[in-house]
């Protein structure tokens, strides 16, 4: 039987990094690409506002083409579903028949990703699903398995700034505050995945300060020079 073509939504940060870890250690499944969204307006990932530049080094160190999707800033939820459309489309032309996702435990983003995908040609995958509590031993076994990863954004609501530009290892872990997700599944942070052994190399960073934008704080992450 030949392994299920599947394409893997990318976001850079440790939790998508992980799950193509799971996913290429599945014979029956053969990961055959990365797809990832950027801010027309930025040329960065929404959310964790990574640059375009440091997703293809990703994409390079990982040996997996980049798919990329173009999204006018604003975006409405309509206009993202139809540029989305237009990828899964071109997707099931090229004989992908999945799409993968490193979701944790929230039910309703799990439920619409499904939800999107009806109909599509896709089928969506959940690799690391886990429960709200199992997420401490995941931070942990990512750690373990030597996985480095970078905090690239944080909504101070949650988390103080202070927590920008740290590394996710265990050290981090022993000082986040109660109540935050270990993850950051609720949004308390976001990563960028710069090492492990998806890659076949790891991509030296820089600090190039911070900014706050949309009610977010952001570490300007750099490829060292």
């Amino acid at each position: 039987m030949k392994p299920m073509k599947t394409l893997l939504s990318w976001s850079s940060g440790k939790d998508c990094a992980w799950a193509l870890h799971q996913l290429r250690k599945q014979s029956e499944i053969e990961v055959v690409g990365l797809l990832t969204s950027f801010s027309r307006n930025s040329g960065a990932v929404a959310m964790h506002g990574t640059s375009r530049e440091l997703v293809l080094a990703q994409a390079d160190a990982a040996k997996l083409p980049l798919w990329q999707v173009e999204l006018p800033w604003p975006c409405t939820n309509m206009e993202y579903e139809k540029l989305m459309g237009g990828a899964f489309a071109k997707a099931v032309e090229s004989g992908i028949t999945h799409l993968a996702f490193g979701d944790l435990f929230l039910e309703d983003v799990r439920n619409y990703r499904i939800k999107t995908l009806k109909g599509t040609g896709l089928e969506p995958l959940f690799p690391i699903w886990c429960e709200e509590k199992g997420t401490k031993a995941l931070a942990t076994e990512m750690i373990d398995a030597g996985f480095g990863a970078r905090i690239v954004c944080i909504d101070p609501k949650q988390l103080d700034h202070k927590f920008l530009g740290r590394e996710f290892d265990y050290q981090l872990l022993m000082d986040l505050p109660s109540g935050v997700d270990p993850c950051g599944e609720n949004g308390e942070f976001h990563t960028f995945c710069n090492s492990g052994p998806i890659f076949e190399k790891p991509i030296a960073l820089q600090n190039e300060g911070i900014e706050e934008r949309d009610g977010f704080c952001f570490m300007n992450v750099q490829i060292e020079k």
